[in-house]
């Protein structure tokens, strides 16, 4: 189990550094092995690690070959290896023996297409410097969690809500429709809406619909893929 936590806005790069510290150190518990943080102008990624693959070399988080992207994951890609040699044969240089990177040079070579062909429980965020683009996703079953807020400017993630609680821009509201259903049932039917100003978990499977963000001058904007498998759970 590793844990993940970020965000994108335009907070100074000395003012974003304490906020994504004290998101990271609310999920120390995942991964008490060590912890690594990449912060710009316009994005803030955190990881917490616990070893599993590439003891060694497979800190996070993780660059490509010219540093324009970077990677931070929670998870397990049990078909890593077939992919990275195919990877490597398509030209890619690889520094670890992890799964993370992996994704990284699958999501280059592939774009969203490289969600088709992974097979694990994974939840991973890519950051394109150039684009200035975070693309986020979850595995198809849903089994590592994903939360997401966008608030006052803020497009916000993490591995668990309280990490999210941790950011000055995350705004605490009680959704009372959604109260009545999860006293009586510890769930949330789908029926039910968020409020304004509440944070989301990602449904397995369709984070490549729901799970980019997009800096742009203006702010943070949702982006709309239509790439989705049919195989996928439903909407």
């Amino acid at each position: 189990m590793c844990g993940i936590a970020g965000f994108v806005n335009d907070m100074p790069i000395d003012v974003k550094c304490p906020v994504l510290q004290r998101m990271t150190d609310m999920i120390a518990h995942r991964g008490p092995d060590s912890e690594g943080h990449y912060i710009d102008e316009h994005a803030a990624l955190g990881h917490r690690r616990l070893s599993i693959i590439d003891l060694g070399g497979g800190q996070q988080p993780i660059y490509n070959e010219d540093g324009s992207k970077v990677i931070t994951f929670n998870g397990e890609i049990y078909n890593y290896q077939t992919l990275r040699e195919e990877l490597i044969a398509a030209g890619h240089t690889f520094t670890t023996k992890s799964d993370t990177e992996v994704l990284l040079h699958g999501y280059e070579q592939w774009g969203v297409d490289l969600l088709q062909r992974v097979r694990g429980m994974f939840t991973f965020v890519i950051w394109d410097k150039n684009k200035q683009e975070l693309f986020g996703a979850r595995d198809h079953f849903g089994i590592k969690p994903f939360y997401y807020a966008k608030m006052n400017g803020t497009f916000m993630y993490a591995s668990e809500i309280k990490s999210l609680l941790r950011h000055p821009d995350f705004v605490k509201e009680l959704n009372a429709e959604a109260l009545k259903p999860y006293m009586t049932f510890s769930s949330i039917r789908r029926s039910v809406r968020p409020s304004s100003k509440a944070s989301t978990s990602c449904r397995k499977g369709t984070i490549s619909r729901t799970g980019m963000a997009r800096w742009t001058s203006t702010g943070i904007t949702t982006r709309i893929s239509a790439k989705a498998s049919r195989s996928w759970a439903s909407w």
